[in-house]
């Protein structure tokens, strides 16, 4: 039954759907009502509301959507959907101020000479205008209006021109800033919570362990990670755009002619070409190239996006030439200042200390209240100017409210959805595939690229997104990451703009373009761009570098970088670092050498042996990285052979597994059932099946290669092998270079100690003539003083005895005074050898340092190596096969 009503949920929603219901309601509509009939059917048939609900009951479910999408967007963790209203009315604000216009005329003069010229300058702006606006009617119906008539009084082909322009439009679908990217980021971000705590079972009911390693666990995906991941895919789509545009001028000049320039290229003409790109180019850097290099969050730049567009408008909607561009100068330079400020002060209004700190703060103000003259005056003319700002403010506003109201009405239905199965049907149907995960993607971007013929952008985001991608993130066997996963949905999302017959960019074009311009050249126009769309999608599939690469080079060259110690990043680092002491052995074994042959007898016992054990670790590394190649090298011998038997066993165990769930489903169905003859029935197919279930668990069972069990304890004792290796090398060279860390504190708080002497040298007069109290106090002062400083612990534990001496009934002053006789020793012995190991010693200290930071020392740097943070990120960037871990 749970099945009758999953199908009539799907075929409710498909009927408002068709039927031009909005799709806001559409979907919590139809959610609503299976639930409820479901409900009460139950209670009319079985005399139990809950009898046709997969788990849970009507109250439930209902509570569970409203309660699903407070927990999503009310935590105040969760700020990525504040960043939609900000680029909507950024895309907006832009598009009213006829950015698009300018470019495109501008544009199609400088290429027109090139053979497909027109075309090529359309591919262009439609990828500026993405950039900017991402608004695809907007960019569509522009350049229909403006482009189109030029092409075709230009003789260009028509379903070359109405194709270029439909398919150049939608670039703003996947060229970030795009709304699109957020929707999925935000879906992507709760799908790989649940892929995690999936992927966490699984390999706690695989292989018995409690915890899995940190470094099998799922990306996830952030709207920053999505706008970084999606860059070069959409430079990718739009390089494939003008290459075919180019290459169909070549063959067939005819389809796409040159077209002369009746002007000069003078500077005249240079500078027009300029006035045209800078601004828009400017802001794209601002909003992009913060989020890129980690200046600003998604949020952040969507803001400083919202007020340059204002800015923006401010002056093109301008109608007289007098201060035209006043304040734009204006907020830019008060921008120029800030910035200028901030690289010569510290500006913090809680911490002024100095002259130069209340200078710092009053220029600070000053560009403030300048920058915010600026944009308030280009707000005002916006807002004179045919009140373009309150029509921006409405369209923003309605937009905003759609989105938000159909991701209320996805959250409603994906909690139906679930109520009555449907999430356990589409796992089990993907999972038990033949392919493995590849053939499940495959599946699923199918029924996507189907699913555009007919739905929005936006539906597919928030309605198949939730179901499948936990299911795909989850699997191991292909460990893709998040962000990529996001933008190959995302380019394959892009194709509904253009697929029939409910291609949005077709009607925008056919509302506008020539009657002359018929449909079917519309749609014949498409066609080769959704085929190039599709080699996009096929050419990031293959190469998921193009994705993954931005995203975690900004991550780890960033402030916020991660240190070289972090799990995560630990087999990439370390495959760079093993190849650099193969390389480099010689050196850093001389290195070593020089280091131990250094003096050290003057240093205390203690010390000394920490120096020797440091540098004897530091000597076994070498042979620490050989132990490590040699398990790895058996692991990678063992596994071509095991790799196919594991993926196997593994693929029958999990059918026993369903099998064995069912079986525990359906003995709990039949314990509820009662004596009845209806409920007798059912009682019977269910043991009937409980009898196939049980006949094919035993037939499968019968099936695993009887070699499995010994396969399998054989490779997990050559990877345990291989990590105990790692494990080896890293705890050694962390205790090896954590004694150099700590040597150089050492003697480099030799002042700090011949300064604190004295004050502890005069605690002698204290004990003497003070009472307990004040003494015990002052005492108290030294020691916090004392803790400050590397390597005196020793010294301030004899403080404490003698605080301790004076203290109460043990009051003994003399005791007192023999505790700090030892503790002076002790502080002059320190200050004599560390004077001189600051002299002898200190130098070839610094040198062996800076000899092994990048091998030995490395885990315990702060951050990586540009370089070494470029090639990790490099390695970071592919997939790699995890399933042979669980």
């Amino acid at each position: 039954m749970e099945m009758l009503f999953l199908g009539l949920l799907v075929l409710l929603m498909i009927i408002a759907l068709t039927s031009g219901f909005p799709v806001a309601f559409s979907l919590p509509g139809s959610s609503i009502i299976t639930i409820g009939i479901a409900a009460l059917c139950g209670w009319l048939f079985a005399d139990n509301p809950d009898a046709y609900f997969h788990d849970g009951g009507p109250v439930q479910w209902l509570s569970a959507g409203v309660t699903n999408f407070r927990s999503l967007y009310w935590d105040v963790e969760r700020d990525t959907l504040i960043a939609i209203p900000l680029f909507i009315f950024m895309g907006i604000m832009l598009q009213r101020s006829k950015v698009a216009e300018d470019l495109l005329v501008t544009m199609a003069q400088l290429f027109g000479p090139v053979p497909g010229g027109l075309g090529i300058s359309v591919v262009l702006v439609g990828a500026l205008l993405a950039a900017t606006t991402g608004i695809v009617g907007a960019t569509v119906i522009a350049m229909g209006m403006i482009s189109l008539p030029a092409m075709l009084r230009n003789k260009y082909s028509h379903s070359l021109a109405t194709g270029t322009i439909c398919a150049s439009g939608t670039l703003g679908q996947i060229i970030p800033p795009s709304i699109v990217l957020i929707i999925l980021a935000d879906q992507l971000s709760n799908a790989a919570d649940q892929a995690g705590a999936l992927r966490k079972a699984n390999y706690r009911e695989i292989t018995g362990e409690f915890s899995m390693p940190s470094t099998l666990d799922i990306t996830s995906a952030s709207a920053g990670d999505m706008f970084m991941g999606a860059f070069i895919p959409g430079l990718l789509l739009v390089g494939l755009y003008i290459l075919y545009i180019l290459i169909t001028a070549l063959i067939k000049p005819e389809k796409a002619p040159p077209v002369q320039y009746d002007g000069n290229y003078d500077r005249q003409f240079a500078l027009k070409v300029a006035w045209s790109l800078l601004p828009p180019l400017a802001l794209i850097f601002v909003v992009l190239g913060s989020i890129i290099l980690g200046i600003a969050t998604v949020n952040q730049a969507g803001a400083v996006g919202a007020v340059g567009a204002m800015i923006m408008a401010g002056y093109r909607l301008h109608d007289k030439e007098e201060r035209r561009y006043t304040p734009a100068l204006i907020a830019i330079l008060a921008v120029v200042a800030i910035a200028i400020i901030l690289s010569y002060y510290d500006i913090n209004v809680k911490s002024i200390h100095t002259t130069d700190d209340a200078i710092g703060v009053a220029l600070a103000t000053i560009a403030v209240v300048a920058l915010l003259i600026g944009v308030a005056w280009s707000g005002w003319r916006v807002f004179r100017t045919e009140d373009t700002l309150h029509g921006v403010m409405l369209e923003t506003s309605k937009t905003t409210s759609m989105v938000f109201i159909i991701l209320i009405g996805a959250a409603m239905l994906t909690s139906a959805f679930r109520a009555f199965g449907g999430e356990e049907l589409v796992k089990d149907m993907l999972t038990s595939l033949p392919g493995g995960f590849w053939m499940q993607f495959f599946v699923v971007m199918l029924v996507i690229f189907i699913l555009g013929f007919f739905l929005d952008f936006i539906e597919i985001a928030v309605v198949v997104v939730p179901i499948v991608a936990p299911i795909l993130l989850a699997d191991p066997s292909a460990n893709v990451t998040a962000v990529w996963l996001g933008v190959m949905i995302g380019l394959n999302i892009q194709t509904s703009f253009l697929t029939p017959p409910f291609g949005f960019a077709l009607f925008y074009l056919r509302g506008v373009a020539d009657k002359v311009v018929k449909t079917l050249s519309i749609y014949k126009g498409v066609v080769p761009f959704i085929g190039l769309q599709i080699l996009a999608l096929v050419i990031t599939g293959m190469m998921p570098s193009l994705v993954n690469y931005l995203p975690n080079r900004t991550y780890l060259t960033s402030e916020s970088a991660p240190p070289p110690m972090n799990p995560r990043i630990q087999p990439c680092l370390e495959a760079d670092v093993l190849q650099y002491y193969a390389a480099n052995q010689q050196v850093l074994q001389a290195a070593i050498d020089t280091m131990a042959q250094r003096d050290m007898t003057y240093l205390p016992e203690d010390v000394r042996q920490l120096m020797d054990t440091s540098l004897q670790q530091a000597g076994s590394v070498f042979n620490k990285v050989q132990a490590i190649h040699v398990a790895a090298a058996g692991v990678a011998a063992y596994t071509p052979d095991y790799a196919p038997l594991h993926r196997e066993s593994r693929a029958i165990e999990a059918r026993i597994r369903r099998a064995e769930k069912e079986l525990k489903e359906l003995a709990v169905q039949i314990r509820r059932l009662d004596d009845t003859p209806q409920e007798l029935k059912q009682k019977r197919i269910m043991q009937d099946r409980v009898i196939e279930l049980e006949v094919l668990v035993a037939e499968l069972q019968v099936t695993i290669a009887p070699q499995w069990s010994e396969a399998r304890a054989e490779y997990v004792s050559l990877s345990k092998a291989e990590t105990k290796a790692r494990r080896d090398y890293r705890s050694t060279v962390d205790e090896s270079y954590q004694t150099i860390i700590d040597m150089r504190l050492v003697i480099e708080d030799v002042d700090a100690v011949v300064a604190a002497l004295p004050a502890v040298q005069a605690l002698y007069a204290v004990i003497d003539g003070q009472k307990a109290k004040p003494a015990m106090a002052a005492i108290k002062v030294q020691e916090k003083a004392l803790a400050a400083l590397a390597g005196v612990s020793k010294a301030k534990g004899k403080l404490s005895k003698a605080r301790r001496a004076l203290k109460g009934s043990k009051y003994n002053p003399a005791k007192a005074r023999a505790y700090l006789d030892e503790a002076v020793a002790m502080l002059e012995q320190q200050i004599a050898w560390r004077q001189r190991a600051a002299i002898d010693l200190m130098p070839a200290l610094v040198t062996y340092d800076q000899a092994i930071a990048s091998t030995i020392g490395l885990r315990l740097q702060e951050r990586m190596p540009l370089a070494l943070a470029k090639s990790v990120s490099a390695c970071m960037s592919n997939h790699k096969d995890i399933s042979l871990h669980f």
